[in-house]
């Protein structure tokens, strides 16, 4: 796996050449530029009827990428103050400005996150919102470590050590070690949350 300076890392995803992997608050991912999300598709071997997830630094990043009624957008934004920075992700209705790469067989939809994390969300301030994943082969458990994904991903993106220890000093956070359970993924039906995963988060008022 390459070591790379934040920079590069940058450069890399922008350029829509190269996957990344950065840990978050749940389990490490896989990313890469939402116009190349066929990318993780093929290294994950995973099928395109399982979407990718878009994940920004905050939610004002994600919202362009959604489309609701005013009073939809009240409530979407209500449970994101709640929840978000967090192990949630909502399922909302796509604008036209999201790749259909990210959800090739439903494109009318689209997962939106902000991972309670702040590497990841120094990472992805500099990158912009990223398609994501988990970072392991579909259908095989999440790999934990990034000695678990340079072994299966050998040609993914990291930041070199010192560079995290770097950021972290930069952002003034401690070393946070990911949870291990999944987000909980809620899609909105129209008139309220539909669980379609539980994980980390309860969330509450679902239908």
């Amino acid at each position: 796996m390459p070591h790379v300076s934040l920079n590069d890392l940058v450069v890399g995803v922008r350029s829509g050449d190269r996957l990344t992997s950065f840990p978050t608050d749940t389990v490490p991912a896989l990313a890469s530029h939402p116009d190349r999300a066929d990318l993780i598709f093929a290294a994950k071997q995973r099928s395109l009827d399982k979407p990718l997830i878009l994940m920004a630094a905050t939610i004002d990043d994600l919202w362009e990428y959604v489309v609701g009624s005013l009073e939809e957008r009240a409530v979407w934004e209500q449970t994101a103050k709640r929840y978000l920075p967090g192990a949630l992700t909502l399922v909302l209705p796509a604008s036209d400005r999201v790749p259909s790469a990210l959800n090739p067989t439903d494109p009318t939809t689209i997962g939106v996150r902000v991972p309670n994390h702040a590497l990841a969300r120094a990472i992805l301030t500099q990158t912009g919102p990223l398609a994501t994943t988990s970072a392991n082969r579909s259908g095989e458990p999440p790999l934990q470590t990034m000695n678990e994904i340079e072994a299966q991903f050998p040609d993914v993106l990291t930041l070199e050590p010192t560079e995290m220890i770097a950021l972290q000093a930069a952002t003034l956070t401690q070393p946070q070690s990911p949870s291990g359970v999944p987000s909980t993924v809620v899609r909105w039906t129209g008139a309220g949350w539909n669980v379609l995963r539980q994980g980390a988060i309860t969330l509450e008022d679902t239908v």
